[in-house]
């Protein structure tokens, strides 16, 4: 069940980061881009309403990286 939590953390984790590189290499109505982003926003969209971006800084997806890895820690910590 760890290996599991482990694989799961390390597909969000992934997925964050390939969302946060398409942001920065395709334009915004890219067939890629919106695939990616429907997937990813949903999850980002709660910690943007407790922390909004600041100026044209946006945190949540880094917030959310060390949260997806601070709770498998302390799942796979759990399971042991």
């Amino acid at each position: 069940m760890a290996n599991f939590i482990n694989l799961l953390a390390l597909l969000l984790t992934l997925l964050i980061i390939v969302y946060i590189l398409s942001t920065w290499v395709f334009p915004p109505y890219n067939e890629f881009r919106i695939a990616i982003s429907s997937i990813v926003e949903p999850m980002l969209a709660p910690i943007r309403r407790l922390i909004p971006p600041v100026g044209m800084f946006d945190f949540s997806a880094l917030i959310f990286l060390i949260l997806v890895q601070v709770l498998a820690n302390i799942l796979t910590g759990v399971l042991r």
